[in-house]
């Protein structure tokens, strides 16, 4: 027979060791939310506060069409980097549509922007937040900047779409700056991946689930991003115009940064990442999920966009070898990593496409 002492003793073991698992995940959410969430939307809204300065700069003759691509480009990036990382308001009320327009089927985005402007309706920051989705954000901002013909633009064509060009801007950096502030309030998602139970999450597992969930879904999106202009769901022909950025030809540049930062989650931004949740029975789970990482971001690299790639054999080839990389990694984020962590995925939001 156990001694009281010796009892007790017992009984706190035990009760710390059933609580470990669950400060663990606490503890993770919590470095995932400053570390890697949080500097994202940050870099999002730097982004973005850039995109409208080079509208308007760009429409007052103070900045070339060059940089104003640039800033373009920057931009799509670092809202490609949050793909993996939507949790929370952005990832609500279908604001994400107001900040890209994919997939584009039936040419919408170039459709919508020439309705809006032949109807002489006044555009500015208040109209347009008023008007659809598909000509706020990014893709309308894009189809302007290299679909208008804006290299030959006078001072009457940049008259018919500068409101517009800044118009949209205006509404990503509000709307990024909108909801970077709603992250870091009081109550707010930074506090809510931190401090358990809250209003969203009565535990650090669910907070993990919920991390885990957009993690799939984003690496589900990847594949169906790549898969489109592959030709993959229309019969092996090819659907460039369903790339997810073809007009600036910078698909595969978002889709390394989406991929990118997926890898943060992963691996955290000081080795404090979903990772780290994987126990030592658990390691080579640990070190396929690094490799299938390392093998799809080194398919990424090199300097051809996805149009060159798709227009000869060589370059399908490659791609082919490129999708079936990132199969693997949403594979095993949907099947053995969530199995490890004890989580059940459910649906996600590309089920039914």
């Amino acid at each position: 027979m156990l001694r009281p002492k010796l009892l007790f003793t017992s009984l706190a073991a035990l009760a710390l060791g059933a609580c470990a698992p669950q400060d663990r995940q606490a503890a993770t959410s919590a470095a995932l939310a400053k570390g890697v969430i949080l500097p994202g939307y940050a870099r999002w809204a730097d982004a973005d506060r850039q995109l409208a300065a080079s509208a308007l700069a760009f429409c007052e003759g103070r900045e070339d069409l060059t940089q104003a691509r640039a800033d373009l480009l920057a931009a799509q990036q670092a809202w490609a980097a949050l793909q993996p990382l939507l949790v929370g308001p952005l990832a609500e009320g279908n604001r994400a549509w107001s900040v890209q327009f994919w997939p584009d089927k039936k040419n919408l985005v170039g459709r919508q922007v020439e309705q809006l402007l032949a109807s002489g309706t006044p555009i500015d920051l208040d109209s347009l937040a008023k008007a659809s989705v598909v000509i706020q954000g990014l893709s309308a901002y894009e189809y302007i900047l290299y679909d208008s013909q804006p290299e030959v633009a006078n001072s009457a064509r940049k008259a018919r779409y500068c409101p517009l060009l800044m118009a949209v801007g205006q509404r990503q950096q509000a709307l990024a700056a909108e909801i970077l502030a709603s992250w870091n309030e009081h109550g707010g998602m930074l506090m809510q991946l931190s401090e358990f139970p809250n209003e969203r999450y009565a535990d650090a597992h669910e907070a993990i689930a919920d991390l885990l969930r957009a993690q799939v879904t984003a690496l589900d999106t990847l594949k169906k991003k790549l898969g489109a202009p592959m030709g993959r769901f229309s019969n092996g022909i090819p659907q460039p115009y369903q790339a997810e950025a073809w007009r600036s030809d910078a698909s595969l540049a978002s889709l390394r940064a989406s991929l990118s930062a997926a890898n943060r989650l992963w691996r955290g931004a000081d080795g404090q990442g979903i990772k780290a949740l994987l126990g030592k029975n658990h390691h080579d789970l640990a070190g396929r999920v690094d490799a299938a990482y390392t093998a799809a971001l080194g398919q990424l690299q090199g300097e051809q966009g996805l149009a060159q790639l798709l227009a000869s054999t060589e370059g399908q080839a490659r791609l082919n070898v490129l999708y079936d990389s990132l199969n693997i990694v949403h594979r095993l984020h949907e099947g053995e990593l969530a199995r490890a962590l004890g989580i059940q995925l459910g649906f996600n939001a590309n089920d039914g496409d």
